[in-house]
């Protein structure tokens, strides 16, 4: 008997093998910092349970040491987008060739591709199953809310959430000149305390001051570990789109603000100009956005809904997880990577194996989404600014994941 048409068989869910795992251990986000300070003689100790005392934490191979560091990491701005707007980003463009150690290749940022997770592994050096922020909102197990891990709140007391020291802290106890350039807003906000905290933070409004005492950071050590941060590129990509001329306006003036600062590198420097995640526009129609306060299939048994859009947690109420993972599996499985906890645990999804630690475990969703299309779940009732963006990310997508390691060296 012939095989019934194509059309008339059950989709098949898209197979966990195929999402496309971040490169921890050697070519991620969190393996920036700790490369950059092993050539200045510091060791990150990695965090593996079971791990001998004093183990170094990964290091990006292709990369070599200087005397001064510096990263600049410009928000939102992933590989793909400077590869499509060589006429906004000359500057940018002219370096691709240099990035990841002059291979030319991008980097990855971890998962989920989002700004709260990737700031705190570039800045503990940790994966996100052992720095404890392993998405936008996630459940906090001591009191079953959720917690929002850009914003903080409710406020949690932030080194019981995220315990280990950050790379600059490590490096400034060494005797390395240590400093970060920002907007003052984020001076004292818990994830500045958790992930970028160590040395001097210097909080300056304009891009241009901010690349001007960058390089002064850098020039005052010996050694030196600076770090910088613009945030709009992000903001209008969320807003507008990365298709509108807001957003390209934002790429022209950060192009500018690079060239800027590599023109001012102190001599035996390296600047390093990368981001925390990549973005893509949604289509603001049915197939595009998927309401999941107006889905009763996919609100079935859940208790709670965090991450975002493109990398959901899914939490279930008491003895539905099997249920709701098959639903989800069912409604979403062509367009997402639907894994349950311990499956997206044991792929690798926030770390390599072993990394993900216990304090952490229940902070991940019972269930995990992750897109594949260019798809969102949104929640129009809980999250109704988060569900009017143009422009997203979170998922393991190439134009997510993938951000530059680009390098100017002095």
């Amino acid at each position: 008997m012939a095989a019934p048409p194509a059309a008339w068989q059950d989709p098949v869910p898209l197979a966990l093998h195929t999402a496309p795992v971040p490169e921890y251990g050697g070519g991620s986000l969190a393996d920036l910092l700790p490369t950059l300070v092993a050539g200045q003689g510091v060791s990150v100790p990695g965090t593996a349970p079971g791990a001998a005392p004093g183990t170094p934490a990964a290091v990006i191979p292709e990369l070599t040491p200087a005397d001064r560091n510096c990263v600049f990491l410009i928000d939102g701005l992933g590989w793909q987008q400077i590869k499509d707007h060589p006429a906004e980003a000359p500057y940018l463009t002219s370096l691709l060739g240099t990035s990841r150690g002059g291979t030319g290749r991008p980097i990855t940022v971890g998962f989920p591709a989002t700004t709260a997770t990737s700031l705190a592994s570039i800045g503990t050096g940790l994966p996100p199953g052992a720095h404890g922020l392993p998405g936008y909102t996630v459940r906090d197990p001591a009191t079953g809310a959720l917690m929002n891990q850009l914003r903080w709140r409710p406020w949690t007391d932030p080194h019981a959430w995220q315990p280990y020291p950050t790379v600059f802290q490590l490096a400034d106890a060494a005797g390395i000149h240590t400093a970060q350039v920002s907007s003052p807003i984020f001076e004292r906000t818990p994830l500045t305390e958790v992930a970028l905290s160590g040395g001097t933070f210097h909080g300056r409004l304009s891009g241009e001051e901010r690349m001007d005492l960058a390089a002064a950071q850098l020039a005052a050590g010996d050694r030196s570990l600076v770090y910088t941060y613009y945030s709009e590129v992000d903001g209008k990509g969320h807003k507008f789109g990365t298709d509108s001329d807001a957003w390209r306006g934002q790429l022209m003036y950060v192009d500018r603000l690079a060239q800027r600062l590599a023109e001012q590198l102190p001599p035996r420097s390296a600047l390093y100009i990368t981001a925390d995640h990549g973005m893509i526009d949604i289509p603001f129609d049915e197939r595009s956005r998927i309401d999941f306060d107006e889905d009763w299939e996919l609100r079935a048994g859940v208790a709670l809904l965090g991450g975002e859009g493109r990398a959901r947690h899914v939490y279930a109420v008491k003895g539905a997880e099997a249920d709701v993972l098959t639903v989800w599996r069912e409604v979403l499985g062509e367009q997402f990577w639907v894994a349950s906890r311990d499956e997206a645990v044991a792929a690798g999804w926030f770390g390599p194996p072993g990394t993900v630690e216990e304090r952490v475990h229940g902070r991940i969703g019972d269930v995990v989404a992750a897109a594949h299309d260019d798809v969102v779940i949104t929640a129009s009732v809980q999250e109704p600014r988060e569900s009017g963006m143009v422009g997203m990310h979170g998922s393991m997508t190439p134009v997510e994941q993938l951000v530059p390691l680009l390098e100017v060296r002095s």
